[in-house]
């Protein structure tokens, strides 16, 4: 990569199941066009979509920004949704807050962030009751 970092921003919309995924999408095929190997756009693309879905199930919008260096890819999600009340719990394997109708899509399975975490080097959740989360993510390029 000739440029210190490149940097990517997408808004993220609330309950639109039908562009979800979008930004993760670009993220994967801008790594891709850099050259980053298959293993770490895997990676990036599967924390980023994580994230991505949990924005549109659980909070009203946000916005995603990557900021891709020569050794590691940063993740930003910031949203405006009621916060996490309990974050070691939402970090469960299975545990869940989607409503029934999200579930019957086939979304809410309490793996987001279990996931996330999972596909990053470094993880971290700010969150606020009635006010918002923000996830930092860091993926290492290998």
């Amino acid at each position: 990569m000739s440029q210190d970092c490149i940097r990517l921003e997408f808004k993220v919309d609330s309950e639109n199941f039908a562009s979800a995924g979008s930004a993760s999408e670009s993220v994967k095929t801008q790594l891709k066009l850099l050259g980053i190997g298959s293993s770490d756009v895997r990676r990036v693309a599967i924390a980023m979509y994580e994230g991505e879905i949990n924005m549109v199930i659980h909070a009203d919008g946000g916005k995603a920004t990557v900021e891709i260096y020569h050794d590691r890819v940063e993740i930003i999600l910031a949203d405006r949704g009621p916060g996490i009340a309990d974050i070691a719990l939402a970090m469960k394997e299975g545990y869940s807050t989607a409503p029934e109708d999200i579930r019957a899509l086939g979304f809410g399975a309490g793996m987001g962030l279990p996931n996330m975490k999972k596909n990053s080097d470094e993880m971290r959740i700010e969150s606020k009751l009635g006010i918002g989360t923000t996830i930092y993510m860091t993926v290492r390029l290998t």
